[in-house]
């Protein structure tokens, strides 16, 4: 069957984040989702998306195809529902979880499932907010945790290092780690290819890097927390996702937060993840075009691709940076910055286009990966769909 993971119409609930890309390409766990559903049902999936991001990210549609919400996370029963599913749909409170449907039923499918409809009540985990990435990334860190290492053998692990709990550690080929207190007590440890761990770190689970990634000297991380690949950090991070190809290098404490990829925290950037007065934090919701409700008490940050701050840049709880963009300055930024702003506490200027690809250019490079036409026009539509909110005075 051929396999397709559908926006489901969350893509303005999901900006920053899905300025950039399809919601199957958010790491959401170890794994992005796209690459999870791969996983689970050994075979290649394409995406459905807005059509600026979809020449990036091909469509394969044929006359018969398998639709699955990019928000649904996985597990057994809902597994056993999909493979079940001759034709029709499955829907919970009106959302379409799966559907075998034609190619030109793909784009009405939430308002319109296939027959038979099934109704799924049992519970299952649908990832629809930005902060959901971060409040369910511990189950999700387990889910492909035990994807990616069922009857595998880890690397050997150092005996320089210190463990403790009863979950697993397991490293990839070409991990290291020296010297550092690993506590397993409430997760798992996962450490990809060539990733490392450097000496003084002290790492409590569920926790996992990705490819190439980095944990720098001394560092304090609490779970769960998610590094993609290529990234780098310092400092203390508590429940943390990176997407990848971002670094926090340097002291300074970030939590309850998602960056996306090639973003730069300066040395002593600073997040707020609990408001004085202990009330449920509000943020930007690009749905409303206003400040939605979290329900959550601990949010942070969520950073939009190719973001920047400065050094000692100090953010407000529940701040929401879009893509592009420059924060830097004394004092507490505004907690909603659209994308392509420069500045900070002070007032902000619109960071222009041509600069703005420049940079992302230089950027790139130094990982190797150019950036591509389809990433230039992606760039340039957010540019343009996002002037409304850059009306700075």
């Amino acid at each position: 069957m051929n396999i397709i993971i559908t926006d489901a119409g969350l893509h303005n609930a999901m900006k920053p984040l899905s300025w950039t890309r399809p919601i199957a390409e958010f790491r959401t766990g170890i794994l992005t989702s796209k690459s999870r559903w791969e996983k689970v049902f050994n075979t290649n999936c394409s995406v459905f998306t807005e059509d600026y991001i979809q020449g990036k990210f091909p469509l394969k549609s044929k006359t018969q195809n398998l639709i699955i919400h990019a928000g649904l996370m996985p597990d057994d029963e809902i597994i056993s529902e999909i493979l079940a599913l001759k034709k029709g749909s499955i829907v919970q409170q009106g959302r379409t979880l799966a559907a075998i449907c034609t190619d030109s039923e793909i784009s009405d499918l939430q308002t319109n499932p296939p027959a038979p409809v099934m109704e799924y009540e049992k519970e299952c985990l649908i990832i629809e907010h930005t902060w959901d990435i971060f409040t369910h990334a511990g189950r999700m860190i387990q889910f492909d945790f035990d994807l990616l290492t069922k009857d595998r053998i880890s690397d050997k692990i150092s005996d320089t290092n210190i463990i403790i709990g009863n979950h697993p550690v397991f490293l990839e080929k070409g991990a290291k780690i020296e010297a550092a207190v690993l506590n397993t007590t409430n997760g798992p440890i996962y450490i990809g290819k060539d990733a490392e761990i450097m000496e003084g770190s002290q790492v409590r689970g569920p926790f996992a890097m990705c490819e190439h990634s980095a944990v720098k000297m001394g560092a304090k991380i609490y779970g769960p927390t998610v590094l993609g690949p290529h990234v780098k950090v310092g400092g203390e991070l508590n429940n943390v996702v990176i997407f990848g190809y971002s670094n926090k290098a340097h002291d300074g404490f970030l939590g309850n937060a998602v960056i996306g990829e090639w973003c730069n925290l300066g040395a002593d950037t600073n997040n707020s993840n609990l408001k004085n007065n202990y009330a449920q934090v509000r943020m930007w919701d690009y749905e409303t075009n206003g400040f939605s409700k979290t329900g959550l008490q601990f949010c942070g940050t969520i950073m939009g691709d190719h973001s920047k701050c400065g050094i000692n840049t100090m953010l407000n709880t529940g701040t929401v940076i879009g893509v592009n963009c420059n924060v830097f300055g004394a004092g507490f930024p505004r907690n909603f910055i659209p994308s392509f702003a420069w500045g900070g506490s002070g007032g902000y200027t619109e960071y222009a286009i041509n600069k703005a690809l420049s940079v992302a250019e230089i950027v790139m490079k130094r990982r190797s990966i150019q950036l591509s036409d389809e990433d230039k026009s992606i760039m340039e539509h957010i540019f343009q769909a996002s002037q409304n909110y850059r009306k700075f005075h």
